[in-house]
Order: structure tokens, then C-alpha cells, then sequence
């Protein structure tokens, strides 16, 4: 897994860094907490330019913050929600992390969108009810860029720093990153089943 990553992000570069947080934040295939660090390896091998690795996934992840946030905007609450009761399954959100996501945002209100940022269930869907409220999308993803570039950062920076240990770490992370894999699909396909008996 270790080496498919740093593979994929050194033979695509900027381009595939931004590709893979687009896609982790439409449908989460592979975390950033895994992306991320290992695009900064690939910088600090001198391969690519650390800050454009940073810009590259900040770029991809707002990006993939547009298409909830256009549903948001144009489905509305209730079809949003009818949408993941029926469709949600394949899209891995139901209506419940939609209720989470929504008081999340209700309750913390600007803050929420950085913060939600950073945090892994909230990440992807605090999107949806800034849509929902028509929040204006200039505030939405000045914050979306400020939660963002920290959380981005942060991770760019860990890998950058133990670029000189990348053997060591690679081989702890790697059996990490499979089992955080095989989770994110295990889950998956536990809601397609569970969906489907409802």
C-alpha cells in the first residue's frame, strides 16, 4: 500500500495529489491521513516542491468539497435526506450522518466549517448543510481552505519530517494503511447490506 501511494503520487504528481483528496472527499476510497503524509515523503525526496504538494491538496479537497455542497444547495434537506434513505448505500452517507453533519453546523455555525475540517466523520458532509442554508460560497470556502490548509499541513509536515526515517515508518504505516483499507470497505459494505434489509 506504502509504495502504490508514494508510486502513484511520484508518477502523476501535483495532478494525482489533487485527484485522490478530490476523491476522498466525494467517496472516500483511500483517507487523507494516508494521502497526504506520503506526499510529503515524496517532497522531501526532492521529487516535488513541498508547498506545491500542499497547495495540490488543498485544491483537490475543496474541490471535492463542491459537489455536497451543491447538493445541498439545490436538493434541499428533506430530497437530500429521501436521496440517502434510498440511495445512500452506495454513497456510504445516510440520513443519520446527515443529522450529524447538520447539527454540527447549526450548533457551531462559521467555526464548524473549519473545524469540521479536521475531523474525519464530519469532513466530507459539513458541506451539505452550508448548501443547505445557502450559506454564500465565498465565506464557505474561505473557511473550508483555513480548516483545510491546517489539517493538510499538518499532515504534509509529518510526512516531510520523517522523510529520513521513511523505511521504518513504512514499514509500521504499511500494515496500518492496509487495515484502515480493509475497514473503510468492510464498512462499506456493511451499510450496502444493512441499506438493503431495510
Amino acid at each position: 500500500m506504502v509504495d502504490w501511494i508514494t508510486g502513484f503520487i511520484s508518477s502523476t504528481g501535483y495532478l494525482g495529489i489533487a485527484l485522490l483528496m478530490f476523491a476522498e472527499n466525494v467517496f472516500p476510497p483511500i483517507p487523507s491521513e494516508l494521502i497526504m503524509p506520503f506526499a510529503g515523503f515524496v517532497a522531501a525526496r526532492g521529487e516535488l516542491n513541498a508547498i506545491g504538494v500542499l497547495v495540490a491538496g488543498i485544491v483537490g479537497s475543496l474541490l471535492g468539497a463542491v459537489p455536497w455542497y451543491l447538493a445541498g444547495r439545490w436538493l434541499g434537506n428533506e430530497r437530500l435526506k429521501r436521496m440517502a434513505d434510498r440511495h445512500g448505500r452506495w454513497l456510504t452517507v445516510s440520513r443519520q450522518d446527515l443529522d450529524r453533519a447538520e447539527a454540527w453546523f447549526h450548533r457551531y455555525g462559521l467555526v464548524s466549517v473549519v473545524v469540521g475540517r479536521l475531523v474525519p466523520a464530519v469532513r466530507t458532509l459539513i458541506s451539505v448543510p452550508a448548501g443547505i442554508t445557502r450559506m454564500h460560497p465565498i465565506p464557505f470556502f474561505a473557511f473550508s481552505a483555513v480548516g483545510t490548509l491546517v489539517w493538510t499541513g499538518l499532515l504534509v509536515g509529518s510526512g516531510y519530517l520523517l522523510e529520513s526515517q521513511y523505511e521504518r515508518v513504512a514499514e509500521w504505516i504499511d500494515p496500518f494503511s492496509k487495515l484502515v483499507l480493509g475497514a473503510i470497505v468492510a464498512t462499506y459494505l456493511y451499510r450496502l447490506v444493512r441499506q438493503r434489509r431495510h
